[in-house]
């Protein structure tokens, strides 16, 4: 007992300093938010008052409620999008096996090594031909293309660890092949598809270039783009508003991974021990 309290120990030293930096800018931003504005620029810590009417104020003053929708929006819809294209994607990649599989899966690696600013003239191009500008419709769908690679790569890794005999045994019992996908294996992937879904999720809700291109009035921005708008082009930064703002737009990620906690646990940990 006393050599794991030992070896706990040791582990938290090593890992404090970490923790600390980590943890360091979201308490910056927090107390900045928290101070009035005549104290933003004062080397003190801690606030006279906690100001929490800079919420409210921030709310109001820079559109911060039709940003905060479109964010869900697109999040939620490119999400979908990435998750429908790829679990019978993936299904396939790692049940069946196929002509070029090998350099499919390395083409799956190699497009998450391209920045979406190599691709953002081209991808400007063809959504303005399409006549889908200042759309947030169509930056959801980029979004949702975007991550299509990456939710693949994910859940073919996973669905290959999920047992054949399940749904053989499945198929003896005269399922077909789709009913046996939607009632045997999608339930045992569960965990895989919401943590893929988790981080699908916050790329989307995080883009900042994609967003920035094609969305041109402050009606369709998303939570960065909104964001930005308060700091970019300003003589005088409201700086109390900027990180109300921006704690605002972490409480979404926050509860989505404090709802879904259980399942990313397991998500992360799983084929670990086959």
């Amino acid at each position: 007992m006393g050599s794991k309290l030992k070896r706990s120990l040791v582990c938290w030293l090593i890992l404090l300093p970490f923790v600390v930096a980590g943890l360091f800018p979201f308490a910056v931003m927090i107390i900045t938010a928290l101070k009035t504005p005549d104290e933003v620029l004062n080397p003190t810590w801690w606030p006279t008052r906690l100001a929490f009417e800079n919420f409210v104020t921030m709310w109001q003053a820079t559109n911060f409620g039709p940003a905060l929708l479109n964010s869900v929006i697109v999040s939620v819809v490119s999400t979908l999008v990435a998750l429908v294209v790829s679990i019978p994607a993936a299904y396939a990649l790692g049940r069946f096996r196929f002509r070029g599989q090998g350099a499919f899966r390395v083409f799956l690696i190699v497009t998450q090594m391209l920045s979406p600013i190599v691709l953002v003239i081209g991808l400007f191009r063809l959504v303005a031909w399409a006549g889908l500008i200042d759309k947030v419709s169509a930056v959801a769908f980029v979004y949702g293309a975007f991550n299509i690679a990456f939710t693949v790569w994910m859940l073919q890794s996973y669905f290959a660890t999920i047992p054949r005999d399940l749904e053989e045994a499945s198929w003896m019992e005269g399922a077909s092949r789709w009913r046996t996908l939607v009632s045997v294996f999608l339930p045992l992937a569960v965990p895989a598809i919401v943590v893929t879904a988790i981080f699908a999720f916050i790329n989307a809700w995080n883009e900042f270039v994609i967003a920035l291109t094609m969305l041109r009035t402050q009606e369709s921005y998303t939570l960065p783009i909104q964001i930005f708008s308060l700091v970019a082009g300003r003589y005088t930064v409201e700086w109390h508003h900027v990180m109300a703002a921006t704690f605002v737009a972490t409480i979404p990620v926050a509860i989505a991974f404090a709802w879904l906690q259980r399942y990313l646990v397991r998500g992360l940990s799983v084929g670990a021990v086959k």
